[in-house]
């Protein structure tokens, strides 16, 4: 089952969706049960932008049929505190993982920045630290308006991508958006930008309305009035994108998009995933990348 992926060696073929795991806050609760059966082949980070942000105003999350919207935002301490806090913490729980399993995951950071400066300023900072194995530029998040701006227009991205591309040595894995017109032309443009690889999909643009009175104008119930659709619900979608970009990348392709179980995964690699990410899953079942992975080599 061993996988590999950009120069990297990964046990198995699952990893997190970023921001859908948080390895930290599972060594705390888990203790070193989290190091026995650490779910993922390699970790992937929440997204870490260069100022730290606070996220959107709650409500930030609506349980939809056979899924959920969440309007997060993408709250984070900033770079600095990335590095100086939360990276130690995963080279850490990394390096148990390899004491315990003998394969430590890989980790990736996940970064987006408001322009072509600040991504050049992310991924430099980020190559300067031998904790990480690679990085994942998100132009995908519905939550946050820059990053789905270029996420959804080729021309642009392959110009950010090409810009950004010699800020480090590392591999660079391009996340793209499902909210646009074709997926797979602008999967072409990140790897003629100089991407490595690309991982998709993200999760669909969708909102929910508040209850209201009779006759009272109804308004959104998240916070940031509109989020993003994850879960099973998007399944079928995740799996024609990730067909149709394969179909036309000569790069890895990182396939997600409500992954349950190891049939949902094997759809995935079917069509031209190479890894498979697990993320909504995860809130229901902190195992599941595990119980996938077992299944898969069963």
């Amino acid at each position: 089952m061993s996988v590999s992926f950009c120069g990297l060696e990964l046990a198995h073929p699952i990893i997190n969706g970023s921001g859908t795991f948080d390895a930290i806050a599972a060594r705390r609760a888990f203790g070193a049960g989290l190091l026995h059966g650490f779910p993922f082949a390699a970790y992937v980070s929440k997204t870490i932008t260069l100022e730290p942000r606070e996220g959107n105003p709650p409500p930030r999350l609506w349980e939809a049929a056979a899924g959920m919207i969440n309007s997060i935002g993408l709250p984070n301490k900033g770079l600095h505190g990335y590095l100086r806090e939360d990276l130690p913490q995963l080279a850490e729980i990394a390096a148990g993982v390899a004491e315990q399993l003998g394969n430590a995951p890989p980790l990736i950071t996940n970064v987006m920045g408001a322009s072509a400066t600040e991504i050049v300023r992310l991924l430099a900072a980020c190559d300067e630290r031998e904790e990480i194995a690679a990085l994942e530029l998100n132009v995908s998040c519905p939550n946050v308006k820059t990053g789905l701006d270029i996420g959804a227009d080729p021309r642009q991205l392959e110009d950010v991508v090409r810009a950004v591309r010699p800020s480090t040595r590392k591999p660079l894995i391009v996340k793209l958006t499902p909210n646009t017109a074709d997926v797979a032309l602008c999967a072409q443009a990140a790897e003629a930008g100089g991407a490595d690889a690309v991982s998709l999909i993200n999760t669909l643009r969708a909102t929910a309305l508040a209850p209201g009175w009779e006759g009272e104008e109804r308004r959104p119930w998240l916070g940031g009035g509109t989020g993003g659709l994850s879960g099973p619900a998007i399944r079928a979608v995740a799996l024609a994108q990730v067909a149709a970009v394969a179909q036309r990348v000569s790069i890895p392709v990182i396939g997600m998009g409500g992954v349950r179980s190891a049939s949902d995964a094997r759809d995935l690699m079917d069509v031209g995933a190479c890894l498979v990410a697990v993320g909504t899953e995860s809130f229901r079942d902190p195992a599941a990348g595990a119980r996938i992975a077992s299944e898969l080599a069963s």
